[in-house]
């Protein structure tokens, strides 16, 4: 690949990382649940999942996914479902936050912060298709595996970083304080949007 591929491909994959969706309302609710750290937790997590798929697209796995329509209906529905459950579990847990004695991460552990980032990135075979999308203008059958490599760890690092970003400005000691004061009304807004999301996948 050509200086100008890798960047155009670093361009359109730093615009899909930053892209509002599910992902940023996963990040934000982490954050607000627990502390900066959790959700930078949250956002490498998510990232990890998005390198898996990145990587499986980029050596042409991913084609047996779009071309087996059952197994891709049956990764969206539990991305839905798992969706719809984030989104209900961030609503429920609005008054909670709210308390003016809430401590940092006593809502919500490293564990659950990775697996709901990891989770939301991996079970959505969209992503798959995205990449499939992308990755097709630049893989050839002369494609080595190291450029593979290569693809796959850009989009990893585009997508962690930004969401890291978005943890770190989030949780910032100034910042952090004034989104708790406002975390039933954000709690609600992300799970809604979870909710939104996961019923849009649904019914599609």
């Amino acid at each position: 690949m050509t200086l100008t591929s890798w960047l155009s491909l670093l361009a359109i994959c730093a615009l899909g990382a930053i892209s509002p969706g599910p992902s940023l309302a996963a990040v934000l609710k982490s954050t607000l649940q627990g502390s900066r750290s959790h959700g930078v937790v949250t956002a490498i997590s998510h990232a990890l999942g998005i390198g898996i798929y990145a990587f499986l697209v980029a050596a042409g796995i991913a084609i047996v996914i779009t071309e087996t329509p059952w197994l891709f209906h049956l990764i969206t529905y539990a991305g839905a479902i798992y969706l719809a459950w984030m989104g209900i579990k961030s609503i429920r847990s609005s008054s909670a936050l709210a308390g003016e004695n809430q401590q940092a991460g006593s809502l919500l552990s490293y564990k659950q912060a990775a697996i709901d980032g990891f989770l939301i990135s991996f079970l959505n075979p969209k992503i798959a298709v995205f990449f499939l999308a992308l990755f097709s203008q630049f893989v050839t059958a002369e494609t080595t595996l190291g450029v593979q490599s290569g693809m796959a760890l850009i989009a990893t690092l585009c997508d962690g970083i930004w969401y890291c970003m978005i943890a770190g400005v989030a949780g910032h000691s100034k910042v952090l304080p004034m989104l708790r004061k406002n975390a039933t009304l954000i709690n609600r807004l992300c799970g809604a949007l979870l909710i939104i999301v996961a019923l849009r996948i649904l019914m599609l």
